[in-house]
C-alpha cells in the first residue's frame, strides 16, 4: 500500500510534496491518537515543552492568546509512537520518495493547534535548523485531525525545493527561521486539505507554513523528520534522544565507524 506509483514519484519531484491516504491503519492511528491527547493532558499538567506564539502584523511577539503546543521526541513518552515509526507502508512511500533504503529518524515532534487560538506559523524552510550535505531530509505529517486553511492546515509553495535554502529571514530577527513573508506570501501558497489519518510527504526545503486555528476544534498533528543513513550532517548540530534509529536498510558510516572504535 505504501508504495508509489510512477505518476507519484513524479508529483513528489516536481512538486517536493505529496499527500497520501491509507497509509495508517484505523486501528493503529486510533491508538496513536489516544496516546497523543493523554500526553499532552500530562503535558498541560507540567512545563510544556515548546511553544509558538504568534505574532504581530510587525513580525515582533504580540501578547496574542494565539499559540501552537509541542512536545518533541513521542518514542520517549509512549511505545506507540516508536512502533508507528517501523510502519512498512510508510516506510515504502519513504524509500520510494528518498530513492534509498536506508532510512534513519532525525526526530519526532507533535503541534497541538487549541481551538480558536492556534496560532499560524509563518512560510519557512526546515533547512536552516539541520541542513544535510545531500539534502535527503524529508518530513512525514501524519494528520490527527482534517485539515484546512479554516483550521491551521498546512500551505506549500509546491517546486520551491528546487530553489534550494532561501534567506533565513527569521534568524536576522529572533531565534526561529522563516522566509520573507512579503516574498512568500499565504494567500498565494497552496493548501493542502487533508482528512483524518492522512499523511503528507516533503522536503525539509519545501516552503510551507500554517495558518491560524480559528474553528471550535483542536488541530493535532505528529510530525517525524528522517534522512538517509549515506547523508552527513554540516555543521554542528543538537541531535535529540532517538536520533539516528535505523529504521530500514544499512547504515554503513555507523559500520566504518564502530569498526574504527574498536580498532583503537
Amino acid at each position: 500500500m505504501g508504495r508509489l506509483t510512477p505518476e507519484q514519484k513524479k508529483f513528489y519531484k516536481d512538486n517536493g510534496y505529496i499527500l497520501l491516504k491509507n497509509l495508517i491503519s484505523e486501528k493503529e492511528l486510533s491508538r496513536v491518537i489516544d496516546e497523543y491527547d493523554k500526553l499532552f493532558k500530562r503535558k498541560n499538567q507540567e512545563t510544556m515543552e515548546n511553544s509558538w506564539v504568534g505574532k504581530n502584523e510587525d513580525n515582533r511577539k504580540s501578547d496574542s492568546p494565539y499559540t501552537v503546543k509541542g512536545v518533541h521526541n513521542l518514542q520517549h513518552h509512549h511505545s506507540v509512537f516508536g512502533k508507528l515509526l517501523y510502519n512498512d507502508n510508510m516506510l515504502d512511500a519513504l524509500e520510494d520518495v528518498m530513492e534509498t533504503e536506508n532510512i534513519i529518524l532525525h526526530h519526532t515532534k507533535a503541534h497541538y493547534k487549541p481551538p480558536g487560538k492556534g496560532a499560524a506559523y509563518p512560510m519557512h524552510q526546515d533547512y536552516p535548523y539541520f541542513p544535510y550535505e545531500k539534502d535527503s531530509m524529508v518530513a512525514v505529517f501524519i494528520h490527527l485531525d482534517p485539515a484546512n486553511p479554516e483550521n491551521g492546515g498546512l500551505f506549500v509553495y509546491p517546486g520551491s525545493h528546487k530553489l534550494g535554502p532561501q534567506e533565513d529571514v527569521g534568524k536576522l530577527e529572533g531565534n526561529f527561521h522563516y522566509v520573507d513573508q512579503k516574498k512568500w506570501p499565504y494567500d498565494k501558497a497552496t493548501p493542502v486539505i487533508a482528512e483524518r489519518g492522512d499523511v503528507v510527504i516533503f522536503s525539509y526545503l519545501l516552503i510551507h507554513g500554517s495558518t491560524p486555528n480559528l474553528s471550535d476544534k483542536p488541530r493535532r498533528m505528529f510530525l517525524a523528520q528522517f534522512a538517509s543513513a549515506d547523508d552527513k550532517p554540516i555543521g554542528e548540530q543538537r541531535q535529540q534522544p532517538g536520533y539516528g534509529w535505523l529504521l530500514r536498510g544499512v547504515n554503513l558510516e555507523k559500520d566504518a565507524a564502530t569498526s574504527k572504535q574498536y580498532e583503537s
